[in-house]
């Protein structure tokens, strides 16, 4: 099965259901599939097919849904690219993924096509809300509804083998330059069955999306999953706290897939009390650590089960969980997912035994076909077909996983992982920066946050306003420094 034919059967089996629930619309299954279908054939006419990159720059909402599965069904790459992407980012990401097709909104349309002459290969431009012709120039810019309704919902899914490419996903890679891990049907596919097997979800319950689902995690978690067993999905495409409490107490909402940010936020959130939020049954946190001691209070006050996982965008991304109706151990990020084999290393390669801590490294059918065009990352990531994580941790006795620290430079801030190399390339490219180092800082809501320490050159008068407007040219807002530091000498690695 692929992910094409994932969505055909459960819209055979359940095309009158809710699929999608957002601000601007509700979709059945039917609804789903005969816009995705639309689109695949509009697509087609315009000679994008198998192989072929779609770029995606949409933020929770029906038309990523439709986007994402579209692709699938024409054996097309959805790249998903994080919609706070700066153009000098855009314009890399587009020409290192030759995507062909850029789909977007439309403020974000404007500020890219300058720099589409630059990306030869990305022909068309589709925007998916109402737009006046004269605001934009290029002349395949189309607009994304008007494809839809223009087109036929009957469309036939090529043959597509189980290691064939469905997404690309970008990630930093420690050297500053931007990767993009491929995910094959495979490795896709088996994610989806997730969220049934181990969660027990099924077609009557409703899951939030809060995190995007340009996110390895969001994608899998919160669309993937749910459309695997036929489950609706809300969508919100911004974090409010109320508005969170207000879908969860209208609609019923059973599941959650977020980052700690949400969860700490709910829990600290003073008007919590007025919501009743008994439909919540259970929820997964993941992509960045949550403090354990917050997990039973959280538990207790909402009275459902929030369990733990971990993954990275390489494992297309979980690795390991907490089952909602197994043991519970505060802190773990849970046991191996089936089909997914973890081993934690030393320094030689060898097994540690239970409770030493060495470097996670795992196998299965979950891991990435590798970086786009470029073997030799890939091959510094995955030896011998195992997927070195960078991410040190121990194995208790009975096959929990307890995370410690990690091998490799890497932050983590509200679930999105930055490289401080690339960072720092950013900061020195400034004239008054001779040097520059950038560390985590610890942060509870954020897990971690970015600090740029940086030695100026005493000539050139500069002040953190300017540092921090520099590096809002050039990198996304969660890769910007949260606090910058003039030092005489950068800091001990």
């Amino acid at each position: 099965m692929n992910l094409g034919q994932m969505l055909e059967e459960t819209c055979h089996r359940d095309p009158d259901r809710l699929a999608i629930s957002s601000e601007e619309r509700r979709m059945t299954y039917a609804d789903l599939n005969a816009a995705v279908n639309a689109l695949g054939n509009a697509l087609k006419n315009r000679g994008v097919g198998k192989n072929d990159k779609i770029a995606i720059v949409l933020h929770n909402c029906p038309e990523f849904v439709i986007v994402y599965f579209a692709a699938q069904k024409i054996g097309a790459v959805a790249v998903t690219i994080n919609t706070a992407s700066t153009v000098h980012e855009i314009q890399y990401l587009l020409s290192d993924s030759d995507a062909t097709t850029l789909i977007t909104t439309t403020s974000c349309a404007v500020r890219f096509e300058p720099i589409l002459k630059n990306v030869p290969l990305c022909r068309h431009l589709i925007v998916t809300d109402k737009v006046e012709d004269a605001q934009l120039s290029a002349p395949a810019f189309v607009s994304f509804w008007a494809l839809i309704e223009n087109s036929s919902t009957t469309l036939e899914i090529p043959e597509l083998a189980d290691d064939d490419p469905a997404v690309m996903i970008y990630t930093s890679g420690l050297t500053g330059r931007p990767l993009g891990a491929m995910l094959t049907q495979r490795n896709l596919v088996s994610q989806s069955a997730l969220l049934g097997n181990l969660c027990h979800v099924n077609h009557s319950d409703l899951g939030l999306s809060v995190i995007p689902l340009f996110h390895s995690f969001g994608a899998v978690a919160n669309m993937l999953g749910a459309i695997r067993v036929g489950a609706g999905l809300v969508l919100i495409d911004h974090f409010n706290l109320d508005e969170i409490f207000s879908i969860i107490c209208r609609e019923k909402v059973s599941f959650i897939a977020a980052v700690p940010r949400v969860f700490l936020g709910m829990l600290l959130y003073d008007e919590a009390d007025r919501y009743d939020i008994r439909s919540l049954k259970f929820c997964i946190t993941g992509g960045a650590s949550m403090p354990p001691q917050y997990i039973p209070e959280f538990n207790g006050k909402f009275h459902t089960t929030l369990v733990e996982g971990y993954g990275l965008t390489e494992s297309s991304p979980v690795c390991t969980l907490c089952r909602p109706d197994g043991p519970q151990k505060p802190g773990s990020i849970g046991t191996a997912i089936p089909g997914v084999e973890i081993r934690i290393v030393n320094e030689q390669g060898e097994d540690c035994p239970p409770g030493e801590v060495g470097e996670m490294v795992l196998r299965g059918e979950n891991l990435m076909k590798g970086y786009y065009k470029n073997e030799a990352e890939t091959g510094s990531v995955i030896v011998n077909g195992w997927l070195f994580t960078g991410d040190l941790a121990y194995r208790d006795p009975d096959g929990f996983f307890f995370l410690t620290g990690r091998k490799k430079r890497m932050i983590i801030t509200s679930g999105f992982n930055v490289y401080p190399r690339e960072v720092e390339m950013v900061l020195e490219n400034h004239p008054a920066v001779l040097a520059a180092r950038v560390e985590s800082k610890p942060n509870l809501l954020r897990g971690e946050i970015v600090k740029a320490f940086i030695v100026r050159d005493p000539a050139i008068q500069i002040d953190n306003k300017q540092i921090l407007r520099h590096c809002r040219t050039y990198l996304s807002a969660y890769k910007v420094p949260r606090e910058v530091e003039f030092v005489e000498s950068l800091p001990e690695p």
